[in-house]
């Protein structure tokens, strides 16, 4: 009996392909290209699978010219490179890597954070450049961490982990914004206190940003929402690009409207609005907020186990419409 084909879109470890080649036949691309929304389509003929990343577009396109398609299984906990709706219209399982990577981004967050708040980019640059000839009482004089107030937007499990640093490792008072409320007992847990976007952005000395991505949730801080903040206040975005709109935050950079950033998204990614490469008070990094080895190992089982389970079970482990699970 033959195996079912399945794609593998991008590299990912060899021993997770050795564990895939087990059920499948398997199309990798270790060379790691990156296909243009044609090419992906070409690859995705005859396959019953396909194991991705946020680089590839499942949408009604792919899924029409590849009616054979049951299951697509995201190497990530965003899934906006799906359109959930034509999947579930085509009978296609959505699945992602929720919890796997939790800690390691929640962890990069905050060094995130803490790197934007006290300048570490910028005094190395300095250095780097042989600028450092003497000791000055301001040199590179940042904002606390500890004790000050951080405000997180998106309180999912990953601001969780934000707000549980935050509160019992740094002491600092945590306020937060969500779509809906967390419950008095996580609340407590956290020492979090709900209140208005607004109030947030007026209040913190650090916001961070953990919200997904959705036309909603687009551009959550633009030129207005900047404009709330503290002129020592720091942006801090470990969720999506196009949550943030670039071009205003490097304006308000610039302009020091607020004091600093600290990016790991992009819009567009991986290209960076050229503005942003240019204004000193932001530090940059490529989304790499999951990236250590044993999580990103995790991720990468989680999504073939998804594959594997849900032709050998019926059912996939981490299902995103479940009403096709």
């Amino acid at each position: 009996m033959s195996k079912p084909s399945i794609l593998v879109a991008r590299a990912i470890f060899p021993e997770v392909l050795q564990s895939l080649a087990q059920v499948f036949e398997v199309e990798s691309n270790q060379a790691d290209e990156v296909w243009s929304a044609a090419e992906l389509t070409r690859r995705m003929q005859g396959k019953v699978g396909a194991l991705t990343t946020g680089s590839e577009r499942i949408d009604a396109a792919l899924l029409q010219a590849n009616p054979q398609l049951r299951i697509v299984a995201n190497m990530a906990v965003g899934f906006n490179n799906f359109d959930v709706p034509a999947m579930t219209a085509a009978g296609v399982l959505a699945s992602n890597t929720p919890d796997v990577l939790t800690e390691t981004t929640a962890d990069f967050g905050f060094a995130l954070l803490m790197a934007t708040a006290r300048r570490v980019t910028e005094s190395e640059h300095y250095l780097r450049a042989g600028l450092w000839t003497k000791w000055s009482y301001d040199m590179f004089a940042g904002s606390e961490v500890h004790g000050s107030t951080i405000g997180i937007i998106g309180m999912g499990r990953i601001g969780q982990g934000i707000a549980r640093r935050a509160a019992h490792g740094f002491g600092m008072k945590v306020i937060y914004h969500n779509r809906s409320r967390l419950s008095a007992e996580l609340e407590n847990q956290y020492k979090a206190t709900y209140v208005s976007k607004d109030e947030l952005l007026k209040t913190a000395d650090h916001v961070m940003l953990v919200v997904p991505y959705s036309a909603e949730s687009h551009h959550t801080i633009g030129a207005a929402e900047l404009a709330l903040m503290k002129p020592t206040a720091t942006l801090v975005n470990i969720a999506r690009g196009g949550i943030v709109d670039d071009a205003a935050l490097a304006l308000a950079l610039r302009e020091k409207r607020i004091a600093a950033a600290g990016l790991d998204v992009f819009e567009g990614e991986p290209k960076v609005h050229p503005d942003l490469l240019t204004v000193p008070n932001v530090v940059l990094t490529p989304h790499i907020a999951s990236s250590s080895i044993s999580t990103r190992l995790a991720m990468a089982n989680l999504a073939a186990d998804n594959l594997i389970s849900f032709f050998t079970k019926g059912k996939s482990l981490t299902p995103l419409n479940t009403v096709v699970a």
